[in-house]
């Protein structure tokens, strides 16, 4: 049996999204981190980094959200989250699963803690950059790779939901506010959103 470990009000929501998603059965180990639950031997084995979302299925073990996106979505290849391996569009759907957590959240950082980082060092290149390519892609919908929704666009969507409709880091663009509400009105979406509201 699949197993999550995750939390309330985390990066958890995007493998709680995922996993609604892709229909498989799962059990969520609810995982307190105000009480360092996630710092405990037992949980340092499934994700030495003392963090969620984390996951475990038989002997496997790994964290990092958009990782256990991949891993569910190549694993199990049945809930067809992810074009084929031989797919022309198999490169861009890596590049835009690795988006979130590779571009999306140092900008977000970047805007919060207002930090000034040469572009040519940032591996971001800045954070206009970031959403100004992200709301090209998207202006093209419905989903990041057209027509057919994927892993990427659940990390692609927890990324802009938390960025925009959470905590409006990031001024709402046309584009942005159609895929939201595309991704929000997924059933998967709305289940995720009620675990991760308890």
């Amino acid at each position: 049996m699949i197993k999550l470990y995750w939390s309330p009000r985390s990066r958890s929501f995007t493998t709680l999204w995922l996993m609604e998603e892709s229909g498989l059965p799962y059990e969520r180990v609810l995982t307190d981190i105000s009480t360092g639950a996630q710092k405990t031997p037992d949980f340092l084995k499934v994700n030495p980094m003392g963090k969620v979302p984390a996951l475990s299925d038989g002997d496997v073990a790994l964290g990092e959200a958009a990782a256990i996106c991949a891993y569910i979505a190549d694993r199990y290849p049945e809930t067809k989250l992810a074009p084929d391996i031989v797919d022309p569009q198999r490169g861009r759907y890596l590049q835009w699963l690795f988006f979130s957590p590779g571009c999306i959240e140092p900008a977000i950082i970047q805007i919060f803690t207002k930090i000034e980082i040469p572009t040519s060092t940032a591996a971001w290149g800045s954070a206009t950059q970031v959403f100004d390519v992200l709301e090209a892609a998207l202006a093209k919908g419905p989903w990041i790779l057209g027509e057919k929704f994927s892993a990427a666009d659940v990390t692609i969507g927890s990324g802009l939901n938390f960025a925009v409709r959470q905590f409006k880091m990031v001024p709402s663009r046309p584009a942005f506010d159609a895929y939201l509400a595309r991704c929000i009105a997924r059933p998967a979406f709305q289940r995720a959103e009620k675990i991760a509201a308890g």
